[in-house]
């Protein structure tokens, strides 16, 4: 059955980024593997998920520089599930993740907008 396995972010670091996303975001660094054009091809995910991951794509042109943190035009363009709002909102806080607004409470769950360390904006959100 067809699923969605990675989405391209683009980003000026591999190693800031994995930082961020394993430090800040707790998820899991599933593969880092040197290329031999001098990139890597780098994947994190969500602890536990199983289909849908990040590919950390470190920008290579000057139109992929201009990219980084925008790639969604200012929209929020990603949107982290969680089980446990109150659980993981409170750790990314003490980790020092940029939130743009309070928690609110919506028909369709519990949400807050955020920014990863590049400016991308962000949904997590626990559906109700």
């Amino acid at each position: 059955m067809p699923h969605l396995g990675l989405v391209a972010l683009v980003v000026r670091d591999y190693d800031e980024a994995i930082a961020f996303y394993t430090g800040a975001l707790g998820f899991e660094l599933r593969e880092d593997t040197a290329r031999d054009d001098g990139s890597r091809w780098v994947v994190v995910a969500p602890q536990g998920s199983r289909e849908t991951g990040l590919l950390l794509a470190r920008a290579s042109t000057p139109e992929q520089e201009s990219r980084i943190g925008g790639q969604t035009g200012g929209r929020v363009g990603l949107f982290l599930n969680t089980d446990d709002f109150d659980r993981d909102y409170k750790r990314m806080v003490a980790a020092g993740v940029t939130f743009e607004e309070e928690p609110r409470h919506e028909p369709y769950g519990s949400v807050v907008v955020f920014q990863d360390l590049y400016g991308n904006r962000w949904d997590l959100i626990e559906p109700g």
